[in-house]
């Protein structure tokens, strides 16, 4: 390799991608390729950098199997920072496989730190902790000890487990001080400014009130009646796809330790205005579920006017923010640009169904949209004071 193109490789690795572009923009022979569609990946042109690595990939051929799989793990980490989340992964653990077998540790490791960024994004915890654990961070650069840590403090925060991501994080932190990357150092400084900003509201009548993550920890390790908004579940009892028994169990929570009209639940949980005996043969048959549902954590009982929830503590936990299409939101926040069908991966929905909602954002102008047709991209602003996704950023080098 050429002394340009090391000085340009060297550059990507520090995070100058001009530096490394005087040194290449002109070229057009492989590596120069490749270090061009890097250095355009840094500087947020995803559609050129893709471009590039692709004639890259392409130049290089099959009599040279480590180049092509770079060139493959560098497009996997632009689609990632893109937001295309449904690529299949069988090519990039192919990838992997080939640079371990050529000796490239780093940039095998590399692979497989996109396949558990993945993974954590569209929601698989148990799978991105599996592979995490795998990995042996001590072994390998400062740069990708960053990002490990940052991944292992993105599955603690899901998990809430806070101290947890404190801990990873201060590791981060060491880790990113030491690659002299100024970009990875503010990814672990903004990562701990959220983990600082309110996790969730507790609503305790006649009391709400914004918790940090710590304080949502210890909530749900009290002994309080936890009815669970971001998660849909009331103590150790999962309603998720129950959705009609959870709203009745929130409803009763709030308005707990007094009762609840029959009426104001019909209207709550059924959203009608008008209700008739239909709304209220059915109330009765729902509120019968979530009693049998509910033991031993909780009783309700009937009053002269509704139902009442017999409970020692409850508390009702909720996000911070809550309005229609709340986690579509929460997904956008992280500044990136979102496909549609990233969105629907993410949230485990029908792509339809997230269009829908990103058109109804769009409308009130909280979303907006970038491109046309299949090239549309989605984004807003990250919305300031409230914690909602940690980044989990990457250095793009080969």
């Amino acid at each position: 390799m050429d002394s340009l193109i090391t000085a340009a490789a060297r550059a990507l690795a520090t995070g100058d991608p001009l530096g490394a572009l005087n040194r290449v923009a002109l070229r057009e022979d492989p590596p120069a390729l490749a270090l061009r569609g890097i250095a355009m990946a840094q500087l947020g042109d995803f559609p050129r950098a893709r471009a590039l690595l692709r004639r890259a990939a392409r130049t290089f051929g099959a009599h040279e199997p480590r180049e092509r799989a770079r060139c493959l793990v560098a497009e996997a980490e632009v689609a990632l920072a893109s937001r295309e989340l449904n690529w299949p992964t069988e090519p990039l653990e192919q990838a992997a496989r080939v640079l371990q077998f050529h000796g490239d540790r780093v940039n095998a490791a590399h692979a497989h730190y996109l396949l558990i960024r993945r993974a954590l994004l569209i929601g698989q915890l148990d799978q991105a902790q599996a592979a995490l654990t795998e990995l042996e961070p001590e072994s390998l650069p400062a740069p990708l000890r960053a990002v490990h840590w940052l991944i292992s403090a993105g599955i603690a925060v899901r998990r809430l487990h806070a101290h947890e991501a404190r801990s990873a994080l201060r590791k981060a932190a060491e880790a990113a001080a030491a690659s002299g990357i100024p970009a990875l150092r503010a990814e672990v400084d903004q990562a701990a400014r959220i983990l600082d900003a309110p996790a969730a509201r507790q609503i305790s009548p006649p009391h709400t009130r914004l918790l940090s993550l710590d304080e949502v920890e210890n909530l749900l390790r009290s002994d309080a009646l936890v009815v669970d908004a971001c998660r849909n579940r009331v103590g150790s009892l999962a309603l998720g796809s129950r959705p009609v028994l959870f709203a009745l169990a929130r409803a009763l929570a709030e308005a707990w330790p007094d009762d609840m009209a029959r009426s104001e639940l019909i209207g709550r949980v059924f959203r009608t205005r008008h209700p008739d005996e239909t709304h209220r043969a059915r109330l009765r048959v729902e509120i019968g579920r979530l009693r049998r549902l509910l033991q031993p954590l909780a009783g309700i009982e009937s009053t002269p006017r509704g139902y009442r929830l017999v409970a020692a503590n409850p508390v009702v936990l909720a996000p911070p923010l809550e309005e229609a299409n709340a986690e579509v939101l929460a997904l956008l926040s992280d500044g990136q640009a979102w496909s549609s069908s990233a969105l629907a991966l993410a949230l485990d929905t029908s792509q339809r169904s997230v269009q829908r909602a990103l058109e109804t954002l769009a409308e009130a102008g909280l979303v907006q949209a970038l491109g046309q047709g299949r090239a549309r991209r989605w984004m807003l602003p990250p919305a300031p004071g409230f914690a909602t996704t940690l980044l989990l950023p990457a250095p793009f080098g080969v």
